[in-house]
């Protein structure tokens, strides 16, 4: 198991090549400690495990593991479907102005059509995100005051993974001082 730095593994999701509709997540506060916990997975580019924290307002830090290579059998379960409440996406953002103009107009146009439609809050989140080019997007299980019992399964599942990347996370917030407040 390779641990890496959060936003690089966000970095490997953007460049998957499968079907951006295809991702899913759970999410929530860690078992101990500052932080939260997450799974992002998706059937052909397998599932990955992150911890963050927020250092500061500004400043999130984490790691993560690719933990399996494919979701299936007994991990596609544990992942959220179509119709859980909550949504999430993974974007790099445009690279340069004209980029981002053009962007801006693709999601002014989508939200002018679904405010002239009947529509519902899926279809709109979806069409936006086609719009945005959003390479991962979809259901998302997350509670901010506690953990999904998805999320305590999956944490069972890949044991290994969690203790270390719980360590590692751990050195993390320590070598940050977030205990002595905000610098």
């Amino acid at each position: 198991m390779r641990v890496r730095d959060w936003q690089d593994l966000l970095a490997d999701v953007v460049e998957e090549d499968v079907d951006p509709q295809g991702w899913r997540a759970v999410a929530g506060d860690r078992r101990g400690g500052v932080g939260e916990d997450m799974f992002l997975g998706h059937p052909d580019a397998g599932l990955y495990q992150l911890k963050t924290f927020a250092k500061n307002p500004f400043e999130v830090r984490g790691v993560g593991s690719h933990v399996a290579r494919k979701v299936d059998g007994d991990l596609a379960p544990l992942l959220p479907s179509e119709d859980v409440g909550g949504r999430f996406a993974v974007n790099d953002g445009p690279e340069d102005e004209a980029e981002a103009e053009e962007l801006a107009n693709r999601v002014e146009e989508v939200v002018r059509t679904h405010a002239a439609a009947p529509t519902t809050g899926d279809a709109l989140f979806e069409d936006v995100m086609e719009a945005m080019d959003s390479p991962a997007f979809g259901p998302m299980e997350y509670d901010q005051y506690g953990r999904p019992d998805a999320l305590d399964e999956l944490a069972d599942t890949f044991e290994e993974a969690e203790s270390i990347l719980d360590a590692e996370l751990e050195d993390i917030v320590d070598d940050a001082a977030v205990d002595r407040g905000f610098e």
